[in-house]
């Protein structure tokens, strides 16, 4: 497989745990990939940088103003969706939902979002408490990036880390690495 640049997003869900898991299983079944994440400010609360690879790119919200510093210097949001060829927001959390669906980016990773180029795949895998997922915002959220061309790895019921149990956990990791995987085949076939 061609060498491909994989854009993973978190957002601020206790599913982000599973950010170590994800990588380590994208490599496992690709080594041809590279990998760089961005995080929200609440997404840092779930996972310790020491758990994620060294060579691992990790881009928070600081790091754009960080390298920017005038007109003319290359824009952080704009280069981070020129360079991935996938993008897979896992997990999705309620709040950025809302937001992605409405237009709003007050963060880096929504910036990236944003500006992303729909001619490449946008997967996103929802995760939030069972009770915001039965919200009746929820689905036409959900209905408006699917409506843009976004593929969504769909929630899944369980006992989540509250206790309740029902709809909103987000997708296995097993699953979310097949639907990326899933992806980069389908851009294989179409270079052949």
């Amino acid at each position: 497989m061609t060498k491909r640049n994989i854009l993973i997003g978190c957002t601020g869900s206790v599913a982000t745990i599973k950010l170590p898991l994800l990588i380590q299983r994208l490599r496992d079944s690709n080594p041809n990939l590279n990998i760089k994440i961005i995080v929200t400010e609440h997404a840092q609360h779930f996972f310790a940088t020491s758990d994620i690879p060294a060579n691992v790119a990790i881009y928070r919200d600081a790091d754009e103003w960080s390298s920017w510093s005038g007109r003319g210097d290359p824009v952080l949001h704009i280069e981070l969706g020129k360079w991935a060829d996938l993008m897979v927001l896992a997990p999705l959390d309620a709040n950025s939902l809302a937001k992605m669906a409405q237009g709003l980016c007050d963060n880096l990773l929504l910036c990236t979002a944003r500006a992303w180029d729909f001619g490449k795949p946008l997967l996103f895998a929802p995760a939030m408490n069972t009770r915001m997922w039965e919200h009746p915002v929820t689905g036409p959220q959900i209905e408006t990036l699917v409506s843009w061309g976004c593929r969504e790895i769909p929630c899944v019921a369980k006992t989540l880390m509250c206790g309740d149990t029902g709809l909103g956990a987000m997708a296995e990791v097993d699953t979310i690495v097949q639907q990326v995987l899933g992806c980069l085949g389908e851009m294989e076939s179409r270079m052949v």
